[in-house]
């Protein structure tokens, strides 16, 4: 990550129990090296133990980002950024329009046959995902189902969901 590309998403990054005043443990390493090591594993599409020397050890990588999945900071996170990204282009921070759309993807070997299906009308076996994005392209809610769900079956959770997050 770039010092430009730290100093614009420094100061939406959540702030930790121990720098608020609560109880909290210090962190051995700074954000930003955890952030690189995150974004290094998803753009190389590694797994976790083959996480280079150069960074930090792949279990503290791996507590830090479960830790901030099962807070939902990742997502308080991505919402920040989105927000600012939105006031960058001169649109107000939160959307008042959405665009829906659906994918359906050929499942891996791996993936449980209890989360696939078959989709008759594009004649794929797997997964299908559903996606809101605003009118920038910025994601605003996510759905994984089996491929043979409905597009309107998923709708109706997803957007609901939606409803209740903006």
């Amino acid at each position: 990550m770039s010092d430009a590309e730290w100093a614009a998403i420094r100061p939406l990054l959540p702030v930790p129990a121990w720098l608020k005043g609560r109880v909290g443990q210090l962190e051995g390493y700074c954000h930003r090296q955890l952030l690189d090591a995150i974004r290094y594993l998803v753009a190389g599409g590694i797994s976790w133990r083959a996480m280079p020397e150069d960074f930090p050890d792949w279990g503290r990588v791996y507590a830090f980002f479960r830790r901030w999945r099962e807070h939902g900071l990742i997502a308080e996170f991505h919402d920040r950024l989105r927000g600012r990204v939105r006031e960058r282009e001169g649109r107000e921070a939160e959307p008042t329009a959405g665009i829906i759309d659906a994918q359906s993807v050929k499942a891996a070997a791996s993936v449980p046959s209890v989360s696939r299906g078959w989709n008759g009308g594009k004649k794929v076996g797997g997964r299908k995902r559903h996606i809101v994005t605003d009118c920038l392209g910025l994601l605003l809610a996510v759905a994984v189902t089996a491929a043979n769900i409905g597009d309107r079956d998923a709708a109706t959770g997803l957007l609901t969901r939606l409803r209740r997050i903006h």
